[in-house]
């Protein structure tokens, strides 16, 4: 009795592992299918303006992998930080760094001209490109990568912007890679940095 017991429970349990398998294998295969779909729509040609007021296209990040990071200067908590741990990154890389562009794409083009992007970039590191533009030019990037964001008024009459918090990894040929999430582990970020720049 005790025998027929243990090889009920011993097949009931190879049949719930072959299950396991074939569900976590299905939805790898899923996950790499959605990956690969996303990667071939996400990016594209743009033309923006530096904070010191000169032209800045897609052209200029041709090569090199690349980081692509929006949000806006009056974010109060997710873009400051951001921008500080990217800093970090960059750091901590080392020369390898070198090697790697990032930029920061304004979402809210009506208060960040370039003369408040100049401004607000000094507490972050100088190899961060920060890039505002006309509404129109703006609102075609960020199609390009598609990005949410959205006017959010608030009591005192003004307004904050919600907006997507991830940072986009972009191949030197302008091909998606993956993404960088709020507040990511520096442990997981930098070893996805070092695997972008090493594949280019």
């Amino acid at each position: 009795m005790n025998l027929r017991l243990f090889r009920i429970v011993a097949w009931t349990l190879a049949g719930l592992l072959t299950v396991a398998v074939v569900y976590v294998g299905l939805n790898r295969e899923a996950g790499q299918k959605l990956v690969a779909a996303t990667g071939g729509g996400i990016g594209g040609p743009f033309a923006l303006t530096r904070s010191d007021g000169s032209q800045f296209t897609d052209r200029e990040l041709a090569g090199s992998p690349y980081l692509v990071f929006f949000g806006f200067t009056h974010c109060p908590e997710v873009c400051p930080t951001t921008l500080w741990e990217a800093s970090g990154w960059l750091k901590e890389l080392g020369k390898d760094a070198d090697r790697l562009k990032m930029v920061f794409v304004t979402v809210d083009p009506e208060r960040d001209t370039s003369e408040v992007l100049a401004e607000y970039m000094t507490s972050f590191d100088p190899r961060i490109v920060a890039l505002t533009g006309t509404p129109e030019a703006v609102e075609a990037i960020k199609k390009a990568y598609k990005v949410y964001s959205r006017k959010v008024p608030t009591e005192d009459g003004d307004y904050t912007v919600d907006h997507t918090a991830s940072i986009y990894l972009m191949h030197g040929d302008g091909s998606f890679s993956g993404t960088i999430a709020y507040q990511e582990s520096a442990d997981t970020v930098l070893e996805k940095l070092r695997r972008l720049i090493a594949n280019g």
